[in-house]
């Protein structure tokens, strides 16, 4: 009785600490240049007209004229100066946004590093605790900085993206808006030197902004929004509610390279849902203690430290068994979908295996779950 009466004052707190915060929204683009920043000027001046105080916490325009021009008439919050390896740096003041409380921010470059020696070593970490204080937030990022992203987007570039932020930050976005653009408009907004200066331009058109690549970018930047928006749906609508929550089961094992693509794919498909999601890495003996190189704990520790970034329960369970350990863990944590890697085995190997694959298979079979092979 003393842990239910608990439980419904917790429920009630956490109504309350709800109701309290503040409202995030962040627009999504498939790369710099669409327009993220302008378009947060625009709405700053609009909600200024209609009374409400707005000012700008951090603000990056890269000296484009259209953008600066927006500048005028909006409250802007100085910077905090920091000396660094002997230079002046400046990074947002969040204590003095809080300590101002205006009734919105605009907070610009969401996956932003922050300089060694700060609060928070990232950007989207002091918009968490600006929203906790009460302060709502308009923020912008490009949709390669997304953590699950990663990989994908680093081969559609090749550019490897090191600022990112973790998917669960767009999970708690009240709105995301995708500014979109054609691949012809945003090579044509380059060449009018409306992204960079004349300088630069060549060396962009000859790497990153070709059509190509526009075009993944894009159709990935419009695929996570329309995510968002489903994902909405489904916890605002009671009716679209799935009487049968997704529940996803990642199997790693030492092969660590199909280990990383098997927890991001798998992040991806549970962020799609909105659905808690574990790691199973079953040991053998052969695998344990000093048997194993050192090399492949390395990458196995690295591998359970990237899904517990994205999300994930991990759980690391010794056993002989690997098909009853994997049907056991699903049976036990109510598991909808199990997610295992494309084997790359010779043909002897395949007909050696063939027996356990089977009995994977048909243990499957005989429940609701579903199966998943991930290239």
């Amino acid at each position: 009785m003393e842990e239910d009466k608990t439980a419904s004052v917790k429920k009630f707190l956490d109504l309350v600490k709800k109701s309290r915060r503040g409202k995030f929204k962040v627009y999504i683009g498939m790369s710099a240049g669409v327009g993220k920043t302008y378009r947060m000027l625009q709405e700053a001046h609009a909600l200024l007209k209609n009374g409400i105080d707005v000012q700008i916490g951090y603000i990056e325009t890269h000296n484009r004229e259209e953008t600066h021009a927006l500048l005028n008439g909006i409250p802007l919050i100085r910077r905090r100066k920091i000396f660094y390896k002997g230079k002046e740096l400046e990074e947002m003041d969040v204590q003095a946004i809080i300590s101002l409380h205006p009734e919105v921010v605009i907070v610009d470059e969401l996956a932003h590093t922050n300089i060694e020696g700060s609060k928070n070593s990232k950007r989207w970490q002091d918009v968490a605790d600006l929203l906790d204080a009460g302060i709502s937030v308009i923020s912008a990022v490009n949709i390669q900085h997304l953590e699950s992203m990663n990989e994908e987007i680093e081969k559609i570039t090749g550019v490897p993206i090191t600022e990112r932020i973790p998917d669960k930050i767009l999970d708690v976005a009240d709105e995301i808006v995708n500014i979109d653009l054609t691949a012809d408009d945003l090579i044509e907004r380059l060449k009018a030197g409306k992204i960079y200066d004349q300088s630069k331009i060549q060396l962009a058109l000859n790497n990153f902004f070709q059509p190509e690549r526009i075009l993944q970018l894009r159709e990935l930047a419009l695929k996570e929004v329309a995510h968002h928006l489903e994902r909405k749906i489904n916890v605002e609508v009671p009716k679209q509610i799935k009487l049968r929550p997704e529940k996803f089961l990642a199997c790693i094992s030492t092969n660590h390279e199909t280990a990383k693509i098997i927890i991001r794919k798998t992040a991806r498909l549970a962020s799609y849902y909105r659905s808690p999601w574990i790691v199973l890495y079953v040991q053998r003996s052969h695998e344990g203690g000093d048997r194993i190189r050192l090399d492949l704990q390395r990458h196995l520790i690295n591998n359970f430290k990237l899904a517990t970034e994205l999300g994930a329960e991990v759980l690391k369970v010794k056993s002989e068994d690997v098909t009853g350990t994997i049907t056991g863990i699903a049976a036990e944590k109510e598991i909808t979908t199990i997610c295992i890697g494309k084997p790359h085995l010779s043909l002897f190997q395949v007909i050696l295996r063939t027996a356990i694959f089977n009995k994977l298979l048909k243990s499957i079979s005989e429940t609701e779950t579903d199966l998943v092979i991930l290239s």
